[in-house]
C-alpha cells in the first residue's frame, strides 16, 4: 500500500519476501484442506540475491524520485503487515487468515531484505508510522467482523496490489538508479504473485475484481 505523491515522479505505490509456495496460500502453517493452488512463483524475496550496493546516485531530480519511492515503499509495506495482523486477528474464514499470514510475511521480509538497506544507501529516512489514509482504513476494519470485514479487507488488497503493480513497473523503467530499478522489478513480480492470491480468495467469497461479480465454482 504505496501512498500517492506529487513532488518530482508520480508513484503511488503501497505495498509488495514472498515464501517460496507451491500452492494458493496452503503451504501456511494449519492450511486448511483443498486451498486453491498457485503457479509456482518465479522469484521470492528469499531466493533473489540483494541488489549490489551502487554508487549513491547525484542529486538531481532522478535520485529525488527514487528516494521517495523508497520511502513510499517502506511505508506502504509496513500498512500491508498492520493490516494483515488485523486480519489474522478478526477474519473467521481460513482462506482469509492464510492470506493474512502471507502478507505479513512477505511484506515485512521485503522492507527487510530490500527497501531497508536501499532507504540507508539513499538517506532516505524510515516512514513515522501509517499514512492518514490506512489509519482510516484500519479503523473501520476494526468496527467490521465476519463476511463484512472479509469482504472489506480482500476489496482492499485487490486495489492495492493492482495500483501498487502499475506503480512499481513504472519505477522499474523510469529509474536510471541500477539497484533501485531492479528492488522495484523484483518486488513487482512479488506483488503480481499477491494479486493473484487476492483475486482467488475473492471468487473465493464472491467479492467482485475490477467491478465484476463472480462466483466460485
Amino acid at each position: 500500500m504505496i501512498q500517492n505523491r506529487s513532488s518530482v515522479r508520480p508513484c503511488g505505490c503501497a505495498a509488495a519476501a514472498l515464501l517460496a509456495s507451491a500452492t494458493l496460500l496452503s503451504q501456511s502453517p494449519g492450511g486448511a484442506p483443498g486451498a486453491p493452488q498457485q503457479p509456482n512463483p518465479q522469484q521470492t524475496p528469499s531466493t533473489v540475491p540483494s541488489p549490489q550496493p551502487e554508487a549513491r546516485p547525484a542529486n538531481s531530480v532522478q535520485s529525488m524520485g527514487d528516494q521517495a519511492f523508497i520511502s513510499d515503499a517502506m511505508q506502504g509495506n509496513e500498512a500491508e503487515v498492520q493490516l494483515a495482523q488485523l486480519a489474522q486477528q478478526k477474519s473467521q474464514s481460513q482462506d482469509v487468515k492464510q492470506f493474512a499470514q502471507k502478507m505479513a510475511a512477505d511484506h515485512a521480509q521485503m522492507n527487510q531484505k530490500w527497501f531497508e538497506p536501499e532507504a540507508k544507501r539513499l538517506g532516505v529516512s524510515e516512514p513515522k508510522g501509517p499514512s492518514k489514509k490506512v489509519k482510516k482504513l484500519i479503523a473501520k476494519l476494526q468496527g467490521l467482523s465476519g463476511d463484512e470485514f472479509d469482504k472489506e479487507y480482500i476489496t482492499a488488497m485487490l486495489k492495492d496490489h493492482h495500483d501498487d503493480l502499475k506503480e512499481f513497473k513504472q519505477e522499474a523503467d523510469a529509474s536510471q538508479d541500477p539497484s533501485v530499478k531492479q528492488i522495484a522489478q523484483q518486488a513487482a513480480d512479488i506483488i503480481s504473485q499477491h494479486l493473484q492470491l487476492a483475486e482467488q480468495v475473492a471468487k473465493n467469497h464472491n467479492i467482485p475484481v475490477e467491478g465484476k461479480e463472480i462466483s466460485s465454482k
